[in-house]
């Protein structure tokens, strides 16, 4: 069952073309998925198992990963992945029926994502700025760029030097499914990526020890070679704290922060789903939210009779 399993994440990696981040997260689900009926003894271990998987076997394990704690959303995120499989399983012939047709995912609420005030945003990148180091400079740089941006921490830490076009003010990028966009980029983001370019890039450059003309990465660590994102996670996370910012962050809480703050400022809908590389407008749809919600509250505090 899981060289099946195997044959459908291949499908969605050549045929679909979906991230390596999304391919990683079906695995993990319906890896864990055949696990756990393996393990309670209600498949058969070998390829013919997937025929004996009905709705009720799948009303089971949804009941078993609700005890084991999961929330709705990932509950919700596990069952999804569980549809597509099924739909590839059809397609292929591999089973006659699909058990997932009638299975029901739990009710997710809207959650609105979080988002830094301008003021902490500008609390962050100020105090980011003051740094004197090349590790400093680089992170106001990236820092600068996600904000300009609102790409993903995976699309920025993928940015090539070949991928700027300062002269033109935007970057290239390569989101989700490999679909390709260019993003505009305001005067400030790029006066410090030029800086980055010119004085600190070739710095942590020369702490690599390969063949420093063979690096293309756009953002180094002090090893010289291409940042991660948990690398980026862990430097946002000390900037926060330097700045004294209270909201918790993380890298997709700029990306939040970006979209919330472009649609105060009136920028339209359409327009923002373009520089997310949203596929769908309802994705982006819940930014219009969060800052209906922000203009409320700054009304509440500012009117006198609020």
């Amino acid at each position: 069952m899981r060289e099946t399993v195997k044959a459908f994440l291949d499908y969605l990696t050549s045929e679909r073309g979906l991230s390596g981040n999304t391919i990683l997260a079906y695995g993990n689900d319906l890896y864990q998925m055949v696990d756990i009926l393996e393990e309670r003894g209600r498949l058969p271990r070998d390829n013919h198992g997937w025929e004996s998987v009905d709705q009720q076997l799948l009303t089971q394990y949804s009941l078993e990963l609700q005890e084991k704690g999961y929330s709705p959303t990932t509950r919700a995120r596990k069952l999804a992945s569980l549809k597509s499989l099924f739909n590839f399983l059809i397609e292929e012939g591999i089973v006659s029926q699909d058990p997932t047709e009638f299975l029901t995912s739990p009710r997710i609420g809207r959650v609105l994502p979080k988002c830094l005030s301008e003021e902490e945003m500008t609390m962050l990148l100020q105090e980011t700025a003051r740094g004197d180091t090349p590790e400093a400079q680089r992170d106001w740089a990236m820092i600068e760029l996600m904000y300009a941006t609102g790409m993903r921490v995976s699309e920025l830490v993928s940015l090539d030097v070949g991928d700027l076009s300062l002269k033109e003010k935007h970057v290239r990028c390569l989101g989700k499914g490999s679909r390709e966009r260019m993003i505009s980029m305001h005067d400030q983001a790029i006066q410090t990526l030029e800086t980055y370019l010119k004085e600190t890039r070739p710095h942590l450059l020369s702490q690599s020890k390969k063949d420093a003309t063979k690096e293309s990465a756009l953002f180094l660590n002090q090893r010289g070679e291409r940042l991660t994102r948990q690398g980026f996670w862990l430097i946002l996370k000390g900037c926060s704290k330097k700045a004294k910012v209270l909201t918790p962050i993380t890298p997709h809480t700029l990306r939040h922060s970006f979209a919330t703050h472009m649609l105060r400022g009136g920028a339209p809908l359409r327009y923002v789903q373009e520089l997310l590389g949203h596929k769908s407008i309802s994705t982006t749809q819940v930014y219009t939210h969060l800052a209906e919600d922000q203009i409320q509250r700054e009304y509440d505090k500012a009117h006198p009779r609020a």
